[in-house]
């Protein structure tokens, strides 16, 4: 028995026209408020207002950025403003009461005075001198 699978099923299904569900709720909202501000409101106060709330408005009908709706980015752009941030590269360390416990070697090269590099130089010369002397 076969069945088909459902394809495509991102897209969003145009019901007005051209415009999906969501693209003419927003249209028909925002051309709503910019009437009601271009007759209730002195006309010049009224454009002014009606212009950024209509570019407002066809950037959420249609405007995508990295193939993601505009209000997405604004409701990602409001959480970050407004929520807590956790910054866990600034926590800060703790420091022991207790010392740390030394090695037996650490506590001979610290009475010898020498240094880590110095001991490994030492090892180093003690190595090439023994592997170039096979007895």
């Amino acid at each position: 028995m076969e069945y088909q699978v459902p394809q495509f099923i991102e897209v969003e299904e145009k019901i007005f026209g051209p415009l999906s569900l969501k693209q003419f709720i927003y249209i028909a909202g925002g051309v709503g408020i910019c009437v009601a501000l271009v007759l209730y409101l002195p006309r010049v106060i009224g454009v002014a207002l009606a212009i950024p709330l209509a570019i407002f408005t066809f950037a959420l009908a249609f405007y995508k950025v990295n193939n993601k709706p505009f209000i997405e980015i604004l409701e990602a752009g409001f959480n970050y403003y407004f929520g807590s941030r956790l910054y866990l590269w600034k926590r800060e360390e703790h420091k022991a009461a207790i010392p740390a416990p030394t090695t037996p070697a650490v506590e001979v090269r610290q009475k010898l005075g020498i240094s880590q590099n110095r001991l490994h130089d030492l090892a180093w010369s003690l190595d090439i001198k023994d592997s170039s002397n096979p007895s």
